[in-house]
């Protein structure tokens, strides 16, 4: 796993070394960046199920003015914060130790933010809630993404319209306004 793009560019991020992460491949990522190359520059961007950090982190090297991470996992968290001192973008990362959905709850720390991306477990059942919840998070014409599995329709939201679905082998990328 590498950062794509920007000043970043090239630096290896280090892996999960436990069951039960499945990391955005850099393909799904780049995809999602260039989709979203006109929104990333000075943009406040929200990490939920940020697992490696990798697509905060690749925001930060692409320009994004802060990142802010969620992930319940001890271990994710801690990985985030090594990943981040590779990138040397720690003061620009925030990292929240929390369960998802009592994060959003709240506003979080460098928020409102103009870009979220949701990358839950491809099993996770509250999808729904999750999306909904992250709008509240959002700044005016901010954009929502959830990254799922193909297989499975992306989740309708009160607060959201889904706006375009990018589908790349077994993954897919909903996009939210």
């Amino acid at each position: 796993m590498r950062i794509i793009a920007g000043t970043s560019k090239g630096r290896t991020l280090k892996a999960p070394k436990w069951e039960g992460l499945r990391p955005t491949s850099d393909k799904l990522r780049g995809t999602l960046f260039n989709i979203l190359q006109h929104q990333i520059a000075g943009a406040r961007l929200l990490d939920v199920f940020a697992g490696t950090g990798a697509i905060a982190l690749e925001a930060l090297s692409r320009g994004a003015a802060s990142a802010t991470c969620v992930d319940s996992d001890r271990r994710a968290t801690a990985l985030i914060a090594e990943n981040a001192a590779r990138c040397g973008v720690s003061e620009r990362c925030v990292i929240i130790r929390d369960a998802v959905e009592r994060a959003l709850q709240q506003p979080l720390a460098g928020g409102p933010f103009d870009v979220i991306v949701l990358d839950p477990p491809y099993e996770y059942a509250r999808i729904g809630e999750v999306v909904r919840d992250a709008a509240r998070q959002r700044a005016g014409s901010g954009v929502i993404v959830l990254e799922h599995a193909s297989r499975v329709a992306p989740p309708h939201a009160d607060g959201v319209t889904l706006t375009r679905t990018v589908t790349s082998g077994d993954s897919a990328l909903t996009f939210y306004s």
